[in-house]
C-alpha cells in the first residue's frame, strides 16, 4: 500500500496541474476557479479511477504501462525539466525573447486553449478544463494498479481511490483549504505570492524545474530496477 500513496505523491507533480493552479491564483476570484477546477478533476480522476481497477486491470494495461511507458515517460519528462531550468537560468530564454520582441511587438503569444479558458474567470469554464486535462497519467495509473493487487472490498476500493485522488490534487486542495480556514489570511498571501513570482519568477521556475526534473529521473530508474 505504500508504493500506491507514493505514486499517488508522484502524480501530484504534474506539470499542467501546476501550471493551472499558477494561472488561477494570478487571475481575480481564485477561490472559485480552484473550486471549479478540483471538482472537474474529482469527477474524472475518481470516475476513470474505479472504471479502471475494476475493468482494466485484468487485461494487462496498467502493468504495462506502469513497467515500459512509465519510467520512460519519468526519465524523459525529468531530462526535459532539467534542460528548461538550464536554459532559463543562463538567461539565453531571456536573450532570446529579446532578440524577437521587436519583430513580435504587435501580434499576441499564443497561450494554450485551456489557459486561455481559465483566463476567463469562470468556475463553470474551469470545471470543464479540469475534466479534461484529468484523465489518468502514468504514476495514477500506477497507483491503480497497486489498488488492484491489494484485493481489498469493493468499499475500501473506492475509498482507497478517493484517498489517492485527494492527495494527487493537493495543489488545488491547499489554497482552497487556506481560504476556508484563514479567509482574511490567504487573501494576503495571494497578493504577497503574485508580487514574489513577479520578482523571482525566473528563480522559482529554475529550482522548480530542477527539483521536478531529479525526482522523476529518479522515480523512472527506480521503477526499471524494480520490474
Amino acid at each position: 500500500m505504500s508504493k500506491v500513496f507514493f505514486f499517488s505523491l508522484t502524480a501530484a507533480l504534474n506539470p499542467t496541474l501546476l501550471a493551472a493552479t499558477t494561472v488561477m491564483l494570478l487571475l481575480p476570484r481564485p477561490k472559485r476557479l480552484l473550486l471549479g477546477y478540483l471538482l472537474g478533476a474529482y469527477t474524472t480522476s475518481i470516475t476513470v479511477g474505479i472504471a479502471i481497477v475494476y475493468w482494466l486491470n485484468g487485461s494487462g494495461t496498467v502493468k504495462t504501462t506502469k513497467h515500459t511507458v512509465n519510467p520512460i515517460l519519468d526519465i524523459t519528462l525529468g531530462l526535459l525539466a532539467l534542460l528548461i531550468a538550464v536554459v532559463i537560468g543562463t538567461g539565453r530564454l531571456a536573450a532570446r525573447r529579446e532578440r524577437r520582441h521587436a519583430g513580435r511587438a504587435e501580434k499576441t503569444k499564443k497561450t494554450p486553449r485551456w489557459q486561455r479558458t481559465l483566463s476567463k474567470g469562470s468556475a463553470r469554464d474551469t470545471f470543464v478544463v479540469g475534466i479534461l486535462l484529468s484523465f489518468p497519467g502514468a504514476s495514477y495509473l500506477a497507483a491503480l494498479d497497486g489498488i488492484h493487487n491489494q484485493n481489498l472490498s469493493a468499499v475500501e476500493t473506492v475509498l482507497t481511490i478517493v484517498a489517492v485522488t485527494v492527495i494527487m490534487l493537493m495543489l488545488l486542495e491547499l489554497p482552497l483549504i487556506g481560504y476556508a480556514l484563514a479567509p482574511e489570511w490567504t487573501p494576503a498571501a495571494v497578493e504577497r505570492f503574485k508580487t514574489w513570482l513577479a520578482r523571482n519568477g525566473a528563480r522559482a521556475a529554475v529550482i522548480g524545474a530542477t527539483i521536478v526534473g531529479v525526482l522523476l529521473i529518479a522515480r523512472g530508474i527506480i521503477t526499471i530496477l524494480h520490474s
